[in-house]
């Protein structure tokens, strides 16, 4: 719950940052000076490419929290054993022997989100972020495409 208020907290800080951005490209524009035109079209666009990557990160963390909800009534979230250093983070020796298997079993089963989204977890506790973005937004495509398979009931 207290992540989620932080994230309403930041969203309401962007919603006020775009705002902000919006009254400034509208006095920018206002200006006789092309320059200041320029700056003020600039403006213009940035709340609505900031809008979108807000929209893009808080659906991605829906979806997120609704597979990791389901994996959990399921039994199937992995669970965290890896050891820790002193100062609270993974040992990265141990998390990347447990990559492995998490690595294996996508492998072998690659149309099925819930080894996609173990995936993801085995490469955020091994400090690779970008690959564990990379194979959440994997899992949450093979999720979505499972939910709205004609045919086949909804797994979530």
């Amino acid at each position: 719950m207290k992540t989620k208020i932080w994230v309403g907290l930041i969203c309401l800080l962007l919603v006020f940052y775009m705002v902000v951005m919006w009254q400034r490209s509208v006095v920018l524009m206002a200006d006789p000076n092309p320059v200041a035109k320029a700056l003020g079209a600039a403006y213009l666009v940035i709340p609505f490419v900031v809008a979108w990557a807000l929209v893009r990160e808080v659906t991605f963390g829906a979806r997120t929290e609704r597979m990791a909800r389901i994996l959990d009534a399921e039994g199937g979230l992995p669970v965290d054993e890896l050891p820790r250093t002193p100062g609270g983070r993974i040992v990265r020796a141990a998390a990347d022997a447990e990559f492995e298997k998490y690595k294996l079993a996508a492998e072998a089963a690659p149309d099925d989100w819930r080894s996609w989204f173990r995936l993801s977890c085995a490469y955020d506790a091994s400090g690779d972020r970008t690959r564990a973005r990379r194979a959440m937004r994997d899992a949450i495509a093979l999720f979505r495409r499972d939910a709205v398979r004609p045919g086949k009931p909804a797994r979530g």
